[in-house]
């Protein structure tokens, strides 16, 4: 590991454990990061600490040896159902992390139990979990740590547990606010006691987290920590020895660049953000039949118990793809990744910046790309100026091939990927619409028909914002219900589905219809009564009635007599209402006394 500080732990103004000692070495950690000189002493001096610093730079041992010093110097012993300290991340994978970290540590401190309460898993064994083990050392997502402060129908009282709690830590604590996981926070903290240490630690400073730290810390002390290398004046937020690219594609060409890249680095580890869930199911799976020879793995937050497994295997790795959403984009440590490629760019400007931070980390070199339509082009230069990150031109991806009629290939051949397509190029559509700089990202600035092409699509979905709109340049496939699923029982399901659906529409009564001028002819009926109406008022009120109206209005209120007597049709009652042709009917035209219009109405 690189040097990133010329400090040793034992430099530090304050003593560790001899235990927390042989750890770090253990695990390789032999010099601190800044972030790590900066709040290990304030924190184990009693103190209050808001930490910013650059992602990927060693937040997490900041607040774990300060938790283990202050449990280790407690008079009192904690007791097995006892909680000394709290620390709460906003995801399941950054909290599985951090239990680990922790994990290793408490090798050489029996006396400490620790739980992991996350999502993904039923918190009734969670329940039985700490009513059977204990746990001095709670790590949850504030979801769940919410559900369990609240069962105490279930034999857990975990309101009384906390009660012996020395020191509460919110990591990534701007990305808990962003998350919406406010009303959760404030919940959690009313069941803590007022005096305990407290750490909040982030990469970036929000308005939110300073209300957070108004309401939660007592007197704080404020870090800001830079890496060794980095401009004082530059206040740049990503690692120092990240290499950050973009490249311009078109739209319909997108994809290709993607896959043309990742073939030409298939030996390296990657990660591939997506803006949605939609389009991580379908490019995911689309990427496992065309990137031949590699391993990919996609994650998103609509998972539930995959998503563990699935980022520990993906860990393990020495290459591969993972292909996620901004749930892995926070705080998530996987080892020697290589590249970070941001195929979508992030609804928020902060995200992208954590997004770039899964490589480059601890001093470590890394690489990140986003990929940009010539229209969004501007959003580098608001990269550089709102989030201090500067982007380097990115050289042409060689030897791009067109994989698109492969993936419509696939689309044809399997309803399931008909349908994962539809619903991403839905859902990209929508997460455009909402894009946080919608100055750039302008969804009337999108070609839907290119858009479409891109995604392979075999139709156009039907959505509110393509309603009324045309795509001559679009060819779609005309017979989509065709297509089968390749799995034989959801095919079987939709057969039958479509079986019912047609026997219920053959059952039903047939609907009465009407003859397509009835309405209009009712409407010509009501505007003659209303003409005539109208002239007789004028009549009776002394008004001036032009000759021409007055016969135009007998010949109408005529016809309209003869349509009721059923004397003529409909159609002919329209043809001489629409023609004119009812003046012909009486060339010397009817009397134009009041007394003959009566007669005729």
């Amino acid at each position: 590991m690189e040097n990133i500080t010329d400090g040793k732990w034992d430099t530090l103004p304050v003593k560790l454990h001899d235990s927390i000692l042989l750890t770090l070495e253990k695990i390789g950690f032999t010099y601190m990061t800044p972030v790590q000189s900066a709040c290990i002493p304030l924190f184990m001096g009693n103190k209050d600490v808001a930490a910013e610093a650059v992602t990927g730079s060693g937040k997490t041992l900041a607040f774990v040896i300060p938790v283990l010093e202050l449990l280790l110097r407690r008079e009192v012993r904690l007791k097995k159902r006892q909680v000394g300290a709290l620390i709460i991340t906003p995801t399941r994978e950054l909290a599985t992390q951090i239990s680990e970290v922790m994990g290793q540590f408490l090798e050489r401190f029996p006396q400490f139990r620790q739980i992991l309460l996350i999502g993904g898993s039923n918190p009734i064994e969670d329940v039985n979990k700490f009513k059977d083990n204990g746990g001095n050392i709670v790590i949850g997502t504030p979801g769940r740590l919410e559900d369990m402060f609240r069962r105490k129908a279930d034999g857990l009282d975990l309101a009384s547990s906390v009660k012996a709690l020395d020191v509460l830590v919110l990591d990534e604590a701007d990305r808990l606010l962003d998350m919406g996981f406010e009303v959760s926070l404030n919940t959690i903290l009313g069941y803590l006691p007022k005096q305990r240490r407290t750490g909040l630690f982030s990469a970036t400073q929000t308005q939110e987290l300073e209300k957070l730290v108004r309401a939660g810390l007592r007197n704080p002390v404020r870090i800001t920590v830079k890496e060794k290398g980095v401009v004082a004046s530059s206040l740049q937020k990503t690692p120092a020895k990240l290499s950050n690219y973009y490249t311009i594609c078109r739209t319909e060409n997108k994809f290709n660049t993607l896959v043309a890249f990742l073939r030409q680095h298939k030996h390296k580890k990657q990660l591939v953000f997506f803006s949605t869930c939609a389009c991580v199911e379908y490019f995911g799976k689309a990427l496992e039949v065309l990137i031949k020879n590699v391993t990919v793995h996609c994650i998103h937050g609509k998972m539930k118990d995959k998503r563990n497994k699935i980022f520990s295997q993906f860990r393990e790795l020495k290459s591969g793809i993972l292909v996620c959403t901004d749930v892995m984009a926070r705080g998530i440590d996987i080892p020697d990744v290589n590249w970070v490629l941001q195929y979508d760019p992030p609804s928020s400007a902060s995200s992208f910046v954590h997004r770039c931070g899964r490589t480059a980390r601890i001093g470590n070199r890394g690489n990140a790309l986003v990929f940009l339509l010539p229209m969004e082009e501007s959003y580098v230069n608001f990269l550089s100026i709102n989030q201090k990150c500067p982007l380097r031109l990115y050289p042409a991806v060689k030897d791009v091939v067109d994989v698109l009629p492969k993936l419509k290939a696939l689309a044809l051949g399997d309803r399931a990927v008909f349908e994962r397509g539809m619903r991403a190029f839905v859902s990209y559509v929508q997460a455009y619409a909402k894009h946080e700089c919608s100055l750039i990202f302008r969804i009337k600035d999108l070609d839907f028909a290119s858009l479409a092409r891109g995604f392979a699509l075999l139709r156009m979905p039907k959505m509110p914002e393509l309603r009324g709109k045309t795509f001559p340049d679009f060819e779609e496939i005309p017979d989509t219900d065709s297509i089968c699923y390749k799995d034989k029982n959801r095919e079987k399901q939709r057969r039958k589905a479509l079986q019912q659906r047609a026997e219920k529409e053959s059952q039903a009564p047939a609907r009465k219809t009407f003859p397509k001028n009835k309405a209009w002819s009712k409407q010509k009926s009501k505007k003659v009564k209303r003409r005539t109406v109208a002239a007789k008022r004028k009549l009776d009120e002394g008004s001036d009635v032009d000759d021409e109206d007055m016969k135009e209005l007998l010949c109408d209120t005529r016809l309209l007599k003869k349509l009721k007597k059923g004397k003529i049709s409909a159609e002919e009652f329209d043809k001489r209402m629409s023609t004119g042709g009812r003046l012909a009917q009486n060339p010397a035209g009817p009397s134009h006394s009041a007394e003959g219009m009566e007669d005729e109405l």
